[in-house]
Order: structure tokens, then C-alpha cells, then sequence
């Protein structure tokens, strides 16, 4: 077992107690929207991008507690993405992390309000985490850096782009910049918005992150393909098979199984070698990147 693995319990409540401490109360009004809002981020989640804003601060010596911001702004923008992802307009889906999807529990609108909520507060989150150590100038360039992942030239237009490919057939490398907008751009994000949390970091280390960071991206979703054939509802969370009912555009469809599998390979091993010069402080990348690519759900 690594030391970073060892770790990870104590790093996924810490997350999880300070995402709570966030969302506003489900007794406050409106109850409705902050009950929504709760369901949709707190519980089953794999906490994988707040985990990879963890590991490259403990690669880079950023004290836990100056992390938990960036880790829950970006837990926050993962989780309204997924609200709206689910939503009948977008992939209509029923269940999310093992449980009926957050439309479904408490009604479109209600759930459309609770995804807008939750991605302004990941920018409140930026702009008042007292435990940070990022000065008034990094938080701005931080919050920039989340605003253009998650927006058009990010995450939403990968969205807009996955949506137009239904029922096409992709070449490699729309497919790989699809998805480096979709999924590729946030955990971008959380690898350099734990970067930026100390501006002591040199720009060559967090360009070296950063490439580390777009390749594992695309290795996740390599990943998550495979799952949608060969994972089982209850544990991924979201029905087997729904990329393939809905015929999306995937890497086992283009690659077929064993050339996906041969992909997050090559993508996990760029990965490493991208983080390389970083030595034995680079272990907990290392290990998020072995989990990103071996995981079941």
C-alpha cells in the first residue's frame, strides 16, 4: 500500500465534512433547493478530482487544510455537471451513484436550479475559503482557471460536442478532443488549482502537472467506456450499457475492447512520464493515476 493511499479515508471525510459545511442547511429556505443540492453532492461519490487536488498538493508539500477549497470548488462544478447531464434534454438518465438522479427525485426544475447553485458556489468557495494560502491575485487566476474549464472552451462545450456526435461515428481524434473538453477538462483543473494554491510552485513543474494532468484526463474516460461494457449497475453507480443504448460515440466502439484497454495503457504510462523528474514526491500522482485506470466503478 502507498502512504498516499493510506491516506485516502482521512482525505475523503475531510472532503466530505467541508462540502457539508458549505452547502447551506436543508432546513434554510428555500428547503427544496438546498435539499436538492445536498443530495446531488454529499454520500456515494468516488471523490476523484478532490482526491487528485489532494495528491498534487502532497506531491508539492501544500498543507491539507489550504486544499480543501479548490477541492470542494471542483467537487461542486463535477456535481451540478451532473445534475444537468442527467436531465431528460441532456442523456436522461434515472439513476446517478446508485440512486434515482436528482430530477427524478425532486423534479426538473427544482434539479436545473440546484446545478446552477452548486456552480456558483464552487466560485464563492474560491473567493472566501479562509484556509488558503493563495493571495486576493492567485484566487482570481484560480477562479479563471475554473470558469474556463467548466464553460464552453471546457467541460460544457465538450458536453455540447457529445451531444452532437450521437449516432456519429468519430474519428480518434475528435473523439479524444471531445472528451478533452467533457471529462478532460476538470480534472485539468483540479491538478493546477492545487498548483496555484502556492505561488511557489515554478511554471515548469506545473506545466509538467498539467501535462500529466490532460492525460489521465483522457485515460479516465478510456476507462469509463469500458465500464459502460463490462462494469455492473451496482457498482458503477448509473446503468451498464446506457453509452451504448443511446448510441454515443466511445473508445471500445472506435478502438474496439482491447485497443481501449491498450489506450489507457499508453495514456497511464505518458502520464507518469510526464511527472517523472518529481521523483518519489510525485507517489501520490502516481498512485491516483494507477486507481484512475484499475478502478470498477
Amino acid at each position: 500500500m502507498s502512504s498516499f493511499s493510506a491516506r485516502l479515508p482521512g482525505l475523503a471525510v475531510a472532503v466530505e465534512h467541508a462540502l457539508e459545511g458549505w452547502l447551506p442547511a436543508p432546513s434554510i429556505a428555500p428547503t427544496d433547493l438546498h435539499q436538492a443540492m445536498r443530495y446531488a453532492v454529499l454520500g456515494n461519490g468516488k471523490r476523484m478530482r478532490p482526491l487528485l487536488v489532494y495528491a498534487t498538493g502532497a506531491t508539492l508539500g501544500i498543507p491539507r487544510e489550504a486544499l480543501d477549497g479548490p477541492a470542494c470548488a471542483v467537487e461542486l462544478v463535477h456535481a451540478y455537471s451532473l445534475v444537468h447531464d442527467d436531465l431528460p434534454a441532456m442523456d436522461d438518465d434515472d439513476l446517478r451513484r446508485g440512486q434515482p438522479t436528482c430530477h427524478k427525485a425532486f423534479g426538473e426544475a427544482t434539479a436545473i436550479l440546484a446545478g446552477d447553485a452548486l456552480q456558483a458556489l464552487a466560485f464563492h468557495v474560491l473567493a472566501h475559503d479562509g484556509a488558503m494560502l493563495a493571495s486576493a491575485g492567485h484566487r482570481v487566476q484560480m477562479i479563471d482557471t475554473l470558469a474556463v474549464a467548466s464553460g464552453s472552451r471546457g467541460m460544457a462545450g465538450g458536453q455540447a460536442l457529445d451531444l452532437a456526435a450521437v449516432g456519429r461515428t468519430l474519428t480518434l481524434a475528435e473523439l479524444e478532443n471531445m472528451h478533452i473538453h467533457k471529462t478532460g477538462a476538470l480534472i485539468r483543473a483540479s491538478v493546477v488549482l492545487a498548483a496555484m494554491s502556492s505561488p511557489e510552485v515554478e511554471a515548469g513543474v506545473v506545466a509538467r502537472l498539467d501535462h500529466y494532468a490532460k492525460r489521465i484526463g483522457l485515460a479516465f474516460q478510456v476507462q469509463d467506456d469500458i465500464l459502460d461494457i463490462e462494469g455492473e449497475t451496482e457498482v458503477i453507480g448509473k446503468p451498464q450499457g446506457s453509452d451504448m443504448a443511446r448510441d454515443k460515440p466511445t473508445y471500445p466502439n472506435l478502438l474496439g475492447l482491447e485497443g481501449a484497454r491498450r489506450a489507457a495503457a499508453e495514456l497511464h504510462a505518458e502520464a507518469l512520464s510526464s511527472i517523472e523528474p518529481l521523483g518519489e514526491a510525485g507517489e501520490p500522482l502516481r498512485y491516483m493515476a494507477a486507481y484512475i485506470t484499475q478502478r470498477d466503478r
